[in-house]
């Protein structure tokens, strides 16, 4: 059996169809097989459109692994992603071609290897603070920024996840927001007045009109797209070195060190764990869990600083305030030179 016609069953049916596999989930997928695949073809020296099925032997995927991490230098963790890719194409070579079951059984025995784990990198109340500080509101990306930045720390919300919200998704008048997650889950969180308030004046006022294939989309770049996780993550990354030292921002992931931040707010509040798992999407308790092993023991009045500041409403934002005086300053201004 040819190869290339169990990789066009595994895209074009199993992982969109059978599996429901997400978008992010097949670019993955794709990503792990375009490296795959040239280098089967060379272990068995042959052309890719002649590789067989049987040639995705054990010592040839375990043989790739190996040279992803040595040639590519790539982390124990992307080469499980990798493993992970090719383990869902054996099984669907189980369900489908039940009688190729002896190829596809010992890629799937294939162990994970184990690597350290990293240590959870979070933003702390001052640090958060300063971040949104330094925003420069009257651009014409600020108040977009400056409430992308809140909507992060508040909901905890993955970049991509950020980048996928629709207008529909919130709903200003109950405080509510549907998220849609990993898996192709929604779940809806209540958000605090702030954040719904700050996005409630960006679509009102300062949201660029979107081209047609993107009106639906919340948060839109200067190109009248929607933003994209990449350019949510670069985001972070500016404010982020505005406002910390270079040798704290080693230890940071750009966006997903608010999403951090939110469930260390939460557990420092007394939320539960389910609650936490069910704010940020998580699938299973043990992932929530890993937040245990912080020591939470932070500045108490830090801390109700920040959570007074996030509760409270834009009318006490001196920055928002300072934009609101700034635009009718030039709205005035505009007027007298017409006179």
């Amino acid at each position: 059996m040819k190869l290339s016609d169990c990789i066009h069953q595994f895209f074009d049916h199993y992982l969109p169809h059978l599996k429901g596999a997400s978008e992010q989930t097949i670019c993955s997928y794709r990503e792990a097989f375009t490296l795959l695949l040239p280098f089967a073809a060379r272990y068995h020296h042959v052309s890719i459109q002649n590789l067989q099925l049987k040639q995705l032997s054990f010592n040839a995927i375990v043989s790739f692994l190996d040279h992803i991490e040595a040639q590519r230098y790539n982390s124990p963790r992307t080469r499980n992603q990798r493993l992970a890719a090719i383990k869902s194409f054996a099984k669907m070579i189980s369900l489908i071609y039940p009688d190729r079951k002896a190829i596809a059984q010992p890629i799937r025995n294939i162990p994970q290897k184990r690597a350290q784990k990293k240590l959870i990198g979070y933003l702390t109340p001052d640090e958060i603070l300063n971040v949104f500080q330094a925003v420069d509101l009257k651009k014409p990306e600020g108040v977009r920024d400056y409430t992308i930045l809140h909507l992060l720390a508040d909901s905890g919300a993955r970049a991509a996840e950020i980048a996928a919200l629709k207008i529909d998704y919130f709903d200003p008048d109950k405080n509510t927001l549907a998220i849609l997650g990993k898996g192709n889950r929604y779940r809806q969180i209540i958000l605090q007045p702030r954040t719904v308030e700050l996005i409630t004046l960006y679509i009102d006022r300062y949201r660029p009109t979107p081209r047609p294939f993107y009106q639906n989309s919340l948060f839109v770049n200067q190109r009248a797209q929607a933003l994209t996780r990449h350019g949510i993550y670069r985001m972070c990354k500016k404010y982020l070195g505005m406002a910390l030292t270079e040798k704290r921002l080693k230890s940071l992931s750009p966006a997903h060190s608010f999403r951090h931040s939110c469930a260390v707010n939460m557990l420092s509040q007394g939320k539960d764990l389910t609650e936490i798992k069910n704010r940020l999407g998580h699938e299973k308790l043990e992932t929530t869990m890993g937040y245990l092993r912080l020591n939470l023991h932070s500045k108490v009045e830090l801390q109700k600083t920040f959570l007074e500041f996030t509760a409270s409403k834009i009318a006490f934002d001196k920055k928002v305030e300072a934009l609101i005086d700034w635009e009718a300053k030039e709205k005035t201004l505009a007027w007298l030179d017409t006179l």
